[in-house]
């Protein structure tokens, strides 16, 4: 899936595009209730569409949002939203979303541990918009303030944190993941930006972190995800560039270890305050670039200040899968063992 609105000129034509279409998105979620509405993000994305076999590709775009609001019912929330063509509906993509959102809270009710924000709404309707019919799909979570773990890691933030809190973080994000694999599923797009920290300003702020506060996190993004039964249905590489295994670059199917050498590749931006492998923004063969890096590049060494963790990054991080960890249980056995030495 490709943002199309890296390119200048494409940036202007979305921003006039944008005055025509966010007036009706904030009329559709007025009548739902939803006041507040601030639009943070909004991007247009094309994907390619084939009729039949004898046919060429067809690009459609289509836009995706992220915007804040307030509910009567939900309080303060993040609303992510869809927008289609009707005749191509590309809706699936967040309805997808949705679907395992539902199925993994329906699974953390259960065994009574979050993995995931609630899906507090999911909505599908018709709009016409520009003389057209557009299919929007919205979605409803929790708004949370204190953002991402990748906030608490930009340049700033990262040099108030201390030791134990970069280890608490990568025991929650392991415990998270690994709840999500027993449940059955594979997120393919492990990132910082993708776990949530829960809690507010008032109980855990954000700049003055005590160490007997221990926020909960949460994983989200699921567009990526799917059931370890349907796995490796992902021919091509699908997900962040600079999380991505060597494996998936070669053409191979998502797995669990996939999964652990995104979050390999995640405890050494946790520790070391940067991601371990770079990609020139100027590169016109991004994709090249970072293949070489994640297959060919050695695994990257720690400071001597977390010299005790280089044994779990090593292993979480092997070029072939036969060498990698083989569950998130394993990785988070050899974690407990610092604890406890």
């Amino acid at each position: 899936m490709e943002n199309s609105a890296s390119n200048p000129s494409i940036t202007q034509a979305l921003q006039a595009q944008a005055m025509q279409l966010l007036p009706i998105i904030n009329q559709e979620l007025d009548a739902q209730y939803f006041r507040e509405i601030v639009h943070q993000r909004i991007a247009q994305q094309s994907t390619e569409q084939t009729q039949d076999v004898k046919t060429q590709h067809i690009d459609k775009t289509y836009f995706q949002g992220l915007t804040r609001a307030q509910h009567p019912q939900f309080g303060s929330v993040m609303i992510k939203w869809q927008l289609s063509d009707g005749t191509y509906p590309i809706a699936s993509d967040l309805t997808h979303e949705a679907d395992i959102l539902a199925a993994v809270n329906a699974s953390s009710k259960i065994k009574n541990n979050a993995i995931a924000p609630p899906l507090l709404a999911h909505h599908c309707e018709d709009v016409q918009i520009l003389e057209q019919l557009q299919r929007l799909v919205i979605v409803v979570m929790l708004y949370y303030p204190n953002g991402s773990l990748a906030s608490q890691l930009t340049a700033s933030k990262y040099l108030l944190l201390r030791a134990s809190q970069k280890h608490h973080f990568i025991m929650k994000s392991a415990h998270l993941i690994a709840n999500l694999h027993q449940a059955g599923w594979l997120h393919n797009d492990i990132k910082p930006s993708n776990i949530l920290i829960e809690g507010s300003d008032d109980n855990w702020p954000v700049d003055t972190m005590s160490n007997s506060l221990t926020p909960r996190l949460l994983l989200t993004d699921f567009a990526l995800s799917q059931r370890m039964t349907v796995a490796n249905s992902q021919p091509s590489p699908a997900g962040t560039p600079a999380y991505l295994a060597p494996e998936r670059w070669q053409g191979q199917g998502v797995t669990v270890h996939s999964d652990i050498y995104a979050f390999g590749i995640m405890m050494v931006e946790i520790l070391a305050g940067r991601r371990p492998f770079q990609v020139s923004v100027n590169s016109n063969y991004k994709l090249k670039a970072w293949a070489i890096k994640h297959c060919q590049q050695p695994i990257p060494k720690l400071s001597s200040e977390y010299s005790r963790y280089q044994p779990i990054v090593d292993k979480a991080l092997a070029k072939r899968v036969e060498r990698r960890y083989r569950s998130m249980d394993d990785v988070l056995i050899d974690l407990t063992s610092l604890d406890n030495s």
